[in-house]
């Protein structure tokens, strides 16, 4: 097992969850080779350490978009993030508000984005799917604007669903889903309280809104499964950069052509990411993805990176190999399931406090200074 700032708060939620969220955050699709290889492959990734620098005067603020980031983190969107935690998207956003990084909400988030914006004075960022329902798409970036929201993430990688055989196994999905998840909440008390009883509504906020009716938990798989668009192309996404104005990031790049595709498009960043291993398996972990592709559009747009970042010391490793910033998505669901928005800090304290770690041994006084030069060896 790798140990990690993120190991025991996998523990904590793991015991605390019904099964069915535990696996639907923690699995990935088919073997889930992908998802092993995401934390092996940085994990692999050799540090090189230099000594005797005066390394009193150390930052990890970053500047991205005009924002400014204590450190070079922001957090993932991940769909229902209100079923981890009594609403779930407030707690999480908050949290990142208080630690100086930006939120991102899921298109399939529980907690509407008119409930989260409110409660927070960082601007929120917001993730959209490529969906057959067009205009929901449009009335979901509209009300963004109206919201506040500064940034769009728009994932391109999930143009169908991976199979996740964990969630058929679990009751996420399957014959007798809900039956299923109903008896593991109840062998779950502390969630059943807090998120299951006090945790109210427990639907899809964003879709509920644009369809003037409740989405509940049971046809959230129906209702992705029916407005995948497995016809997308870079063609149909123009309209999108057209109506929205704000910086827009492509998330889902693995390939070094597709990332110079989205410099063409006029995308203001990237996120080199297989999904966190959740839908095709087999495929190049992030970390190992990563290098190609800074190589090829460095500096063009702005280039992130998930999949895999368990710790401070991964945060490091990615921008050695070539990103300008991270994204958590399943380490801050752990930690938001296991304590709610104070779990998250605790995390995000630890994340920097590893980060402090690296960069004091590494020499490098700020976030800029990591590179290439950083790394001993890749094994």
């Amino acid at each position: 097992m790798i140990i990690s700032a993120t190991t025991d708060f996998r523990a904590a939620a793991k015991a605390k969850l019904p099964p069915f969220l535990f696996h639907y955050i923690d699995g990935g699709s088919y073997s889930e080779s992908t998802l092993r290889r995401n934390e092996t492959d940085l994990q692999n990734i050799a540090l090189k350490q230099k000594v005797l620098k005066d390394m009193s005067h150390l930052s990890l603020e970053h500047d991205v978009f005009g924002e400014k980031f204590s450190m070079p983190i922001a957090l993932s969107p991940v769909g229902l993030t209100g079923m981890y935690a009594r609403r779930g998207e407030v707690q999480a956003a908050k949290a990142a508000e208080n630690k100086g990084i930006p939120f991102t909400m899921s298109t399939v988030s529980v907690c509407p984005i008119e409930e989260v914006t409110p409660q927070i004075q960082r601007p929120m960022w917001f993730q959209l799917y490529v969906l057959k329902d067009r205009e929901f798409m449009k009335n979901v970036l509209e009300r963004a604007k109206l919201a506040g929201v500064t940034t769009l993430v728009f994932t391109v990688d999930m143009p169908t669903p991976g199979a996740r055989y964990r969630d058929m196994h679990s009751g996420m999905s399957g014959p007798r889903a809900e039956v299923r998840r109903v008896l593991q909440a109840m062998q779950h008390p502390s969630w059943a309280l807090d998120v299951g009883l006090l945790g109210k509504p427990h639907d899809l906020g964003n879709i509920s809104a644009y369809r003037n009716k409740t989405t509940k938990l049971g046809d959230y798989i129906g209702w992705l499964g029916d407005n995948f668009d497995t016809s997308i192309s870079w063609k149909d996404l123009e309209w999108i950069r057209e109506y929205w104005t704000g910086p827009l990031i492509i998330k889902g790049i693995l390939d070094v052509d597709d990332a110079k595709d989205a410099v063409r498009f006029g995308a203001d960043g990237i996120v080199v990411s297989n999904h966190g291993g959740r839908q095709l398996d087999g495929v190049m972990s992030s970390a190992q993805a990563l290098p190609t592709i800074a190589d090829a559009v460095k500096g063009d747009l702005k280039i992130f990176v998930d999949s895999g970042i368990r710790n401070g010391l991964d945060v490091v490793r990615m921008l050695a190999l070539g990103a300008d910033c991270t994204m958590l998505g399943r380490s801050y669901i752990y930690a938001l399931a296991a304590g709610g928005q104070q779990g998250v800090e605790h995390l995000l304290d630890l994340y920097e406090k590893e980060m402090r770690v690296a960069m004091t041994l590494t020499g490098a006084k700020s976030i800029s200074e990591i590179g290439n030069h950083s790394i001993a060896r890749i094994a």
